[in-house]
């Protein structure tokens, strides 16, 4: 068997990990998700194999089916943005980013205020 076939198709725990961070979930988010601990997802990331039941769980938190895990190649996602992704300061295709951080961030502290507000009205009233 090739390397490069080999490694598609073994170490589910670091395939795991690398869905885990292009989802931009952290350890202990996706501890919560299946009930266990931070440690537990850090052994699992780290062992090659992974039972089916486990799996699936996983898949589950991740929103994928199980053979998006088994079947998943980073090179195979790269070279899908790659082909896919268009500067638009090299062309006239138009595709600009339409969300302004700064409004974002601003709408955030807005909602956090307006929650910190309701919280000291609560405890007001008690």
């Amino acid at each position: 068997m090739e390397t490069s076939e080999k490694n598609t198709r073994m170490h589910l725990g670091r395939k795991v990990s690398r869905i885990r961070e292009l989802r931009g979930m952290k350890q202990e988010t996706l501890a919560m998700e299946l009930g266990v601990s931070q440690q537990t997802i850090s052994k699992l990331e780290q062992s090659s194999e992974i039972e089916d039941s486990t799996l699936e769980k996983i898949a589950a938190a991740f929103g994928l089916p199980t053979e998006a895990i088994r079947n998943f190649n980073e090179e195979a996602v790269f070279n899908i943005i790659g082909n896919t992704f268009t500067d638009s300061s090299s062309n006239n295709n138009n595709y600009l980013c339409t969300i302004n951080p700064l409004e974002k961030i601003i709408e955030l502290y807005e909602r956090l205020l307006a929650s910190e507000k309701e919280k000291n009205d609560l405890l007001r009233k008690r």
